[in-house]
């Protein structure tokens, strides 16, 4: 695990700071850019981690951050049910605008916007998560109380 921090895995751990948290982002050698890489990078189980997926609505074009279980897939129609629109996974270009981060390294927090976020239910059963920390080699570990207090997140049923 490297100890010097990119420029953007840095904003992550500034805004983790500016929540008072002390988890520390680390970067691996090895991409952690799905959720199965992740948890063999990190060595804990797929279901661990915290996976930020941007939707767009379809009528509205708004961002909407669900972070999921690694194991889970999102289902759509309940999220389209929670928003009342229809909504779409996100192209690379609209991830990078809203959030300021590229797919594969989302983190669930430090965006250039505020996004509506929702959590899965399922990650409540962890003691500890791993999320994505702002590139594809970057992570890091919190509780999934603290996940929902640095996104103020609704919990819901996403899977």
């Amino acid at each position: 695990m490297s100890r010097e921090l990119s420029k953007k895995a840095q904003v992550v751990q500034e805004a983790l700071r500016e929540f008072g948290l002390s988890c520390e982002v680390v970067q691996l050698p090895d991409s952690t850019r799905t959720a199965k890489e992740a948890a063999q990078a990190i060595g804990c189980s797929v279901d661990q981690i915290a996976k930020s997926i941007v939707f767009k609505g379809i009528q509205t074009g708004r961002p909407y951050l669900v972070v999921a279980r690694g194991t889970k897939r999102v289902d759509e129609r309940k999220l389209e049910a929670i928003v009342r629109e229809p909504v779409e996974k996100a192209d690379a270009d609209f991830v990078r605008r809203e959030t300021g981060f590229a797919i594969g390294g989302v983190p669930p927090l430090g965006h250039t916007k505020k996004i509506d976020t929702f959590i899965d239910e399922g990650l409540s059963q962890h003691e500890s998560l791993w999320a994505a920390a702002g590139t594809p080699h970057a992570v890091f570990k919190l509780t999934p109380e603290d996940l929902s207090r640095i996104t103020s997140g609704l919990i819901v049923k996403i899977s």
